[in-house]
């Protein structure tokens, strides 16, 4: 064979060194940039939607805070304000806690978003447990803000202990909406209900999660967490890992550390997550409902691939429990968040679990609402601006 000549040889490395170079330069350029105006845009236009949709439509001139839309808009709204420069809250962030206060001080006698007699057994309970405990975490999310915790913010926490269960086997929990909807609405949904309550004590202000009055609910809720958390998805125990950040003794260190690192064994190579993976589990499930939790109801297979709820959802829980946004695995997965907006619309992809919907159909775009907000939560707190 015959012998390169020097020069050559050097020409073909300063060559190679420069593509490294450039593709490098290219790529972290890439992985730097997402536009914040233009996943507020898209919030802000699906949040005008469905505040105006008849479906949604409530008593009271209200509407329904429902789990894909409008929770997560108001949960991540506000961390946008400092990319956009804004002071204030957006318009529809306004509405919302309007909407809120009204069904919160109007409770006795506004009707529940849905009731027995339309939408089947036990949906009336069902939807007030639900309700109460999402109005009490919008409205000390946004106490948390001012640093002071509101009339209205105490009547909600009122409303929700109230409903919490005492006997049976949901005791500590709440009756949960369960139309057959993975993740949020579905039998196993209740964890999710009760990590989402323990989240709203501990983000409350004023040191809410010591008052004496609730102390006995506290036992009960910490008790169902724990008693429950053998059979939950990984992704009904991320939403507890969330909550652990602001509730740090609820959260045994061990099965903390055991939790993370199951969650970090789900990455995938592209770098994300994917909520299929995340909802899916053998935990005291039966080989046919393991077998049927790859199908959604259409019979369609469920998607696999790595979608903007699951990465933001892990992404920004992992950075709120002290996992640096620079180590190696949350890097990747930012780095999936940024390369992954929609450019044409702002928004993050993310898939049904229970059917195969147009990604362009208003309900098609549910599941990419709560992906563009859990998607911008994660990046504006690890300052990808």
């Amino acid at each position: 064979m015959k012998a390169a000549r020097p020069g050559v040889c050097a020409f073909g490395m300063c060559l190679a060194l420069a593509l490294v170079a450039a593709c490098s330069h290219s790529e972290a350029t890439a992985v730097g940039t997402w536009s914040p105006g233009a996943a507020a845009a898209y919030l802000d236009q699906r949040e005008d939607w469905w505040t105006g949709w008849q479906g949604a439509s409530r008593d009271h001139g209200t509407y329904c805070v429902s789990c894909h839309t409008v929770l997560p808009y108001a949960l991540s709204r506000s961390a946008l304000r400092e990319a956009l420069a804004d002071e204030t809250p957006s318009v529809n962030e306004r509405r919302i806690l309007e909407n809120v206060k009204t069904r919160v001080r109007l409770w006795k006698e506004i009707g529940p978003y849905y009731n027995d007699q339309e939408d089947g057994e036990h949906k009336t309970e069902e939807s007030r447990g639900t309700e109460a405990v999402i109005d009490a975490l919008i409205l000390a999310t946004y106490d948390a803000q001012e640093g002071q915790l509101s009339d209205d913010t105490r009547t909600a926490f009122d409303q929700m202990w109230a409903l919490q269960q005492t006997t049976g086997s949901g005791k500590g929990a709440w009756p949960w909406l369960d139309f057959g909807l993975r993740p949020w609405e579905a039998k196993d949904s209740p964890y999710y209900g009760a990590a989402l309550a323990a989240l709203a004590v501990g983000t409350a202000p004023q040191n809410y999660r010591l008052a004496p009055g609730i102390q006995d609910n506290l036992r009960l809720l910490r008790a169902y967490l724990d008693d429950e958390y053998a059979t939950q998805s990984l992704a009904n125990r991320t939403v507890l890992l969330w909550a652990s950040a602001k509730m740090p003794s609820w959260l045994d260190p061990r099965r903390r550390e055991s939790l993370i690192n199951e969650i970090l064994n789900e990455q995938r190579a592209d770098g994300g997550w994917s909520l299929s993976s995340l909802n899916r589990t053998w935990r005291g499930s039966s080989l046919r409902s393991y077998a049927r939790s790859w199908i959604r109801a259409d019979r369609t297979l469920v998607e696999t691939k790595s979608d903007g709820y699951a990465t933001g959802l892990v992404t920004y829980t992992l950075q709120q429990v002290g996992i640096a946004p620079e180590s190696v695995q949350m890097k990747r997965g930012l780095d999936w968040l940024v390369r992954n907006q929609i450019e044409q619309e702002g928004s993050w992809p993310a898939y049904s679990l229970n059917k195969r919907r147009s990604p362009s159909s208003d309900a098609g775009r549910f599941m990419s609402d709560a992906a563009t907000a859990y998607a911008v939560l994660a990046l504006a707190h690890a300052g990808r601006h």
